[in-house]
């Protein structure tokens, strides 16, 4: 074998992967330009967003993988990418998960179980949550006004054993009050939304007139989604 062909490399890496909660809807809804248009905004909000030494490594579609140097780094980053994305008016949610771990990198490229499990934690995440697993959580705990709410164990397709899940929440700041349009799951706040309709005694607005047309004609639909 020549000597100049790339090997590759086992390393330890802290795994922060993103992406849209609610992006499907999102597209079906204002249709693929709009989501483009989201995408590239949300991309441009990620990159302001990185800690010293944290890099996006990876996009498919509206998820992003982002390899930091240590825990820090992902923390600061995926709470200076939250905060960013709930200033954006009509904006998606993110979702975000943290795992650290061993893998193997090979010509930039990363593989293995901590990034699979990385993966599976950020799908558990709700719209709005930072999830991430013991591994970061033992080292996050040391990191000021932040803290790390155990959700339990939770067993992951593929994966053996459940995997103990923690939410990370910061403990001196204030989010702001996010409602979700529930056709195309846009964050609003009652300022930013246009139009409103009560179904079984609950209000639900919504980032447009079309959007709560779509609602009026078919609510149950919507909610079960």
């Amino acid at each position: 074998m020549s000597a100049d062909v790339p090997r590759e490399r086992e390393v330890d890496r802290v795994f922060l992967m993103t992406d849209l909660s609610g992006y499907t809807a999102l597209t079906e809804a204002h249709g693929a330009r709009e989501a483009m248009h989201v995408v590239s905004r949300y991309v441009e909000l990620a990159r302001a967003a990185l800690a010293p030494g944290a890099e996006i490594v990876e996009r498919v579609g509206d998820e992003l993988l982002i390899v930091a140097p240590d825990v820090p780094a992902a923390m600061l980053t995926a709470l200076r990418l939250r905060g960013a994305v709930e200033r954006e008016p009509l904006f998606p949610s993110i979702r975000a998960g943290v795992h650290a771990g061993a893998v193997l990198e090979h010509e930039g490229k990363y593989y293995g179980a901590a990034l699979n499990l990385t993966a599976r934690v950020t799908t558990h995440a709700r719209a709005g949550q930072i999830l991430c697993t013991a591994a970061v959580a033992a080292q996050a705990r040391a990191i000021r006004d932040l803290e790390c709410r155990e959700l339990g164990p939770v067993r992951f397709r593929n994966i053996a054993e459940p995997v103990s899940v923690f939410e990370l929440v910061p403990v001196s700041h204030h989010r702001p009050v996010i409602l979700l349009d529930p056709v195309c799951r846009m964050q609003l706040t009652l300022e930013t939304a246009v139009a409103q309709l009560t179904h079984d005694g609950r209000v639900y607005r919504f980032c447009s007139s079309a959007c709560a047309d779509r609602f009026a004609e078919r609510p149950d639909d919507y909610l079960r989604a």
